[in-house]
């Protein structure tokens, strides 16, 4: 399960073993979640995160999308 991107409590990352539709999970000590980055940037699933939290995490992945595409390519490059 790579780490793609910690910032402060969030990490970021992707589990080897992955359907093939772009997105990146994140975890932090309150709990997780994973947002669908492509055809939008949108919440798949929540675990436990406050609204609050989640959006500062989804401005986070909006800052940060190239970096985690280009990591998804990367790790999958066959997938794309």
């Amino acid at each position: 399960m790579p780490t793609v991107l910690k910032i402060g409590a969030y990490r970021f990352y992707f589990f080897s073993r992955e359907e093939s539709r772009i997105h990146i999970h994140v975890s932090c000590p309150d709990g997780e979640a994973k947002f669908w980055l492509e055809p939008d940037i949108e919440l798949a699933i929540n675990h436990r995160l406050s609204k609050i939290q989640l959006k500062q995490i989804e401005k986070l992945v909006e800052e940060h999308y190239d970096d985690f595409r280009n990591a998804w390519n990367y790790y999958f490059p066959d997938r794309d």
